[in-house]
């Protein structure tokens, strides 16, 4: 299988964390989200184990907030003891009213309103990743009135292209995101910041794309990062104690996708950064990385039941299932591979290729093309796999269909971590 937890039980159903997904899609209905709360925790302590092991110090992953977010995955974070990014109030708010500990979140995002602002230091977030210039005297401004002094890295753009997905590519200099070091921005953007009273630059943070499945891209931007640390050392007596080198690392969506070994990278870029580190005579600082999907996708499978087999003569075959964009807009949006499994008839061979589409009115609402499966009917259960990451968490209301449900897994168990829309959900807040 894909990833091994996965696996065929008996019936010849498959099954995820040792549960028949289709006894769940039975018993919830489909669409549904599947996640296995086991597989996420075991991610987050690959991490925390790797990171404190290879950096040492306080270094440690935030989980990646956006890859997906409900009050169930913040509640599983804090027992694991990872600290969490965020993008928005809504993930702020959503953190909070499961008890994660704001003082260990990272409040990212390159476009923070003044409420955003004022918001966060309110409710006692622990550090802003700066964008821009404005964001940093509008967080000044905000702190002087409040009478405090906010703990800030600074967001840089190292420059690194990552050879991955154009559309998740983002630590060009050309990007909406961060403040160029090549430019010289970066290092006008550090001698401001360290003119304000009511800031506390910390360190540095970058991050340069998603689905990467090899550590170079992290230790390239380790070397622009700790040359530009050990520049800002020299010039202006700073010395950053913290680095954060963003998320990242991949995950195998299909079986020509390489297998990770995360704890492995980790190691590799541990001894690039203190190599670099002894080279400039810079002290070691703390490292932390912002793993979203390689914490959650593998933990994730989707269910559908296939609602036609359509054959065009000389041409294509077309699955039809009961999802599509409203619940994963990936396809759309990235052109994302997936790999597809007949959950209810693991053992039917795997010799049909067709276009799984959608329910939408939209001739762009696919899960893929050309995918190989086995043969389907009316009434199958269709398993989308690896879908932990950025499914749930950028589901909309597309024709106005409920959003689904998600059901997490553990030790066996099924219980329910948010629960899917009401037709009436859908009205109830029209006017």
């Amino acid at each position: 299988m894909l990833h091994d937890n996965l696996s065929i039980n008996e019936a010849g159903h498959l099954t995820l964390g040792g549960v028949d997904t289709v006894k769940m899609a039975e018993k919830y209905g489909t669409p549904l989200y599947l996640l296995d709360e086991d597989r996420v925790r075991e991610n987050c302590r690959t991490y925390l184990t790797a990171m404190k092991e290879y950096f040492g110090g306080g270094s440690g992953p935030l989980l990646a907030s956006k890859a997906l977010s409900f009050k169930g995955i913040y509640r599983i974070a804090k027992e694991e003891g990872m600290r969490t990014d965020l993008v928005s109030l809504g993930e702020m708010f959503t953190a909070h009213a499961a008890g994660f500990p704001l003082d260990r979140a990272y409040f990212h995002g390159n476009n923070k309103t003044d409420r955003d602002i004022e918001t966060a230091m309110e409710y006692g977030v622990g550090t802003f990743a700066v964008d821009n210039r404005e964001e940093l005297y509008a967080i000044e401004e905000i702190a002087a009135r409040r009478g405090i002094r906010q703990n800030i890295l600074l967001r840089l753009s190292p420059g690194i292209d990552p050879h991955t997905q154009e559309k998740i590519s983002t630590g060009k200099v050309d990007s909406k995101f961060g403040t160029a070091i090549e430019t010289g921005q970066a290092e006008e953007l550090t001698k401001e910041a360290l003119s304000l009273p009511h800031v506390s630059l910390l360190g540095f943070h970058c991050h340069v794309g998603s689905q990467i499945f090899e550590e170079t891209p992290f230790t390239d931007a380790a070397d622009i990062m700790l040359a530009f640390m050990a520049c800002m050392r020299d010039k202006y007596g700073f010395t950053a104690s913290v680095l954060n080198l963003g998320g990242g690392f991949g995950v195998r969506y299909t079986e020509s996708d390489p297998v990770i070994d995360y704890r492995a990278n980790i190691r590799l870029v541990a001894e690039h950064v203190k190599a670099r580190c002894a080279e400039y005579d810079f002290p070691m600082p703390e490292v932390l990385m912002e793993p979203g999907r390689s914490i959650v996708a593998d933990a994730g499978v989707t269910l559908y039941t296939v609602g036609s087999v359509k054959t065009i003569t000389g041409y294509k075959s077309y699955v039809s299932v009961d999802g599509g964009m409203p619940d994963n807009p990936r396809y759309a949006l990235y052109a994302s591979r997936y790999t597809v499994e007949l959950a209810s008839n693991m053992h039917a061979p795997r010799d049909f290729v067709a276009t799984v589409a959608g329910r939408c009115c939209e001739s762009g609402d696919l899960i893929g093309e050309d995918m190989t499966m086995a043969r389907p009917s009316r009434g199958d259960i269709l398993a989308v796999l690896v879908t932990g990451a950025y499914n749930f968490s950028m589901a909309s209301n597309y024709n106005r269909i409920p959003r689904a449900p998600l059901v997490l897994l553990s030790e066996g168990t099924d219980r329910i971590g948010v629960a899917g829309e009401s037709y009436e959900d859908l009205y109830r807040l029209d006017v």
